[in-house]
C-alpha cells in the first residue's frame, strides 16, 4: 500500500468518525435528558450540557416499577415486529426467488407490478386495507397489524435482485440429487442468500418496530398498543410526562441496537450485492 493510499484511508477514517460523532449528538442529548428531572427539561429543553448533580435514575425506576403498561407495549412491539419480520422475510424471499429463477408466462409483468407498488405511497391504500381488515375481523388484533404488510414490495425486489446473481448450477445439482423445489430453496438457496436475509431482517425490523400509522388505525385497546402509540399517548393536552417519554424512548432503541450488532456483518454485503446484481 502506497503512502497516498494510506493518507486517503486515514482522511476517510477521520471524516467518517466526525460524521458518526455528529450523528450521535441527538442520541447523546436524549440520553442526558432521560436522566434529568422534568423541571430541568421544561426550562432548558434538550441540550448537551453534562450536569452530574442533576442526573438520577428516578425516571427509569418509575418506568420499571410504576409503568407496568410500558412493558406491555414493549412486549406487543416485540411480538408484532418478530411476526411481521419473519413473515416478510419468508414470503418476500419466496416471491423474489420465484421471479428470479422460474420462467413462466407473465413473469415480467408481475415484476413490473412489484416495481409499481413500490412507488405507491402507503397512505393511498390505507382505506382499502382498513375495509379489508374489518371484513376479515382483524381490527384490534395483532394479526391485523401484521398480515396486511406480510409481503413487502421492496423486500421482493431486493431478494429477486440477489437471487438473479446466484449461479443456477446449484439448482440443477439439487434437482439431480432428487431435492424438491422447496427443498432447493430452503436447503440450497436460503443459505446462499444469508447476506440478503440479514440486511432485510434489519430493515424490516426497523420498519415494523417504528411503524405508527397502521397500528394506530387498527389497534383500539390500550393494552394492545405498540411502543410508538403508547409513548405518544403520554403527550396530552392536560399534561406531558416528557421525562418518562424520553427514558422510554431510550429503552426502545435497545432491541434495534442488538439486532444490528447481530446482523451487521451481513448488512453491508447484502445491500451491496443485492443492489448491483440483475
Amino acid at each position: 500500500m502506497t503512502y497516498t493510499d494510506k493518507l486517503q484511508r486515514g482522511v476517510l477514517f477521520v471524516v467518517f468518525v466526525i460524521l458518526a460523532v455528529v450523528a450521535l449528538f441527538p442520541f447523546y442529548a436524549l440520553l442526558l435528558a432521560s436522566f434529568k428531572p422534568p423541571t430541568e427539561l421544561l426550562r432548558y429543553g434538550l441540550n448537551l450540557k453534562l450536569q452530574i448533580d442533576l442526573l438520577s435514575f428516578k425516571n427509569y425506576l418509575y418506568l420499571f416499577m410504576g409503568g407496568k403498561v410500558y412493558f406491555t407495549w414493549y412486549a406487543n412491539s416485540l411480538l408484532i415486529t418478530f411476526l411481521a419480520t419473519l413473515l416478510t422475510l419468508l414470503l418476500s424471499s419466496l416471491v423474489g426467488y420465484g421471479l428470479a429463477v422460474y420462467q413462466f408466462k407473465g413473469r415480467n409483468l408481475t415484476f413490473l407490478l412489484v416495481l409499481f407498488v413500490m412507488m405507491v405511497p402507503v397512505e393511498i391504500i390505507m382505506l382499502p386495507l382498513y375495509k379489508m381488515s374489518i371484513a376479515l375481523k382483524l381490527i384490534d388484533s395483532y394479526w391485523g397489524v401484521v398480515i396486511p404488510f406480510a409481503v413487502s414490495p421492496f423486500a421482493v425486489f431486493f431478494f429477486r435482485q440477489f437471487a438473479v446473481g446466484i449461479p443456477k448450477d446449484f439448482l440443477d445439482a439439487g434437482r439431480i440429487d432428487g431435492c424438491t423445489e422447496y427443498g432447493i430453496f430452503f436447503k440450497i438457496m436460503a443459505p446462499l442468500m444469508a447476506p440478503a436475509f440479514g440486511a432485510m431482517a434489519i430493515l424490516q425490523a426497523l420498519h415494523h418496530w417504528n411503524n405508527f400509522i397502521w397500528p394506530l388505525i387498527v389497534l383500539r385497546t390500550d393494552t394492545k398498543f405498540t411502543l410508538p402509540i403508547g409513548l405518544s399517548s403520554l403527550l396530552t393536552p392536560y399534561g406531558n410526562n416528557y421525562s418518562i417519554l424520553l427514558s422510554g424512548c431510550i429503552m426502545s432503541v435497545l432491541p434495534l441496537l442488538i439486532l444490528f450488532i447481530a446482523f451487521q456483518r451481513y448488512f453491508i454485503s447484502g445491500l451491496t450485492v443485492g443492489g448491483v446484481k440483475g
